[in-house]
């Protein structure tokens, strides 16, 4: 699942996600959802979020 829209992401999800400073090279970090930061329904890139670890990207993919 894509991480384009607001309603596929809650907290406690796993997800790979495209940090600021990785988004030329594309690179994925993994981790889970702690807060939404992203208000509108829906991102062409992807809904921004914290992890728990306290990294900020956008959403790529949502683990199952």
């Amino acid at each position: 699942m894509n991480g384009r829209n607001r309603e596929n992401i809650k907290g406690g999800l796993p997800v790979l996600i495209v940090l600021k400073k990785d988004q030329r090279s594309g690179k994925l970090t993994k981790g889970i959802v702690k807060d939404i930061l992203t208000k509108s329904s829906t991102h062409p890139h992807g809904i921004k979020v914290r992890l728990e670890s306290g990294q900020v990207g956008r959403v790529k993919e949502i683990l199952t």
